[in-house]
């Protein structure tokens, strides 16, 4: 069953880091996405860039509303995600657990389903 493991970190904590602490971040991601890969379990993974060029949209009554970010609410972001192949919801709990960014943020843990089925 397909998971999706979102990495959702704090707004801002990117630019706390020196240079080369951000580089050994995103090279220990890259590390964990390889080992997943060899695993036979990654189905996809990608990492965002700030919300400060994201951009929310929505359309009500047929009007179109854009909210360009930063976005002035947000507490948090999300700065990636690993799509995985897992056999069950434990095992993908226990697979970001071992996800290096566990170490500085959260990572949320949602099964691929209709939106109808809870």
């Amino acid at each position: 069953m397909p998971y999706m493991l979102l990495i959702v970190e704090p707004v801002g904590q990117r630019l706390t880091r020196t240079e080369a602490e951000g580089r050994e971040a995103y090279a220990s991601m890259v590390r964990f996405g390889a080992d997943l890969k060899e695993r036979g379990l990654l189905l996809a993974s990608e990492s965002l860039q700030s919300q400060n060029g994201a951009a929310r949209v929505a359309v009500r009554g047929g009007q179109r509303r854009v909210l360009d970010g930063p976005f002035a609410e947000a507490k948090e972001m999300i700065g990636g995600f690993f799509l995985l192949d897992c056999q069950t919801r434990d095992e993908a709990i226990a697979i970001a657990a071992q996800c290096p960014a566990a170490e500085w943020c959260e990572i949320e843990v949602r099964a691929l389903a209709p939106c109808y089925q809870d």
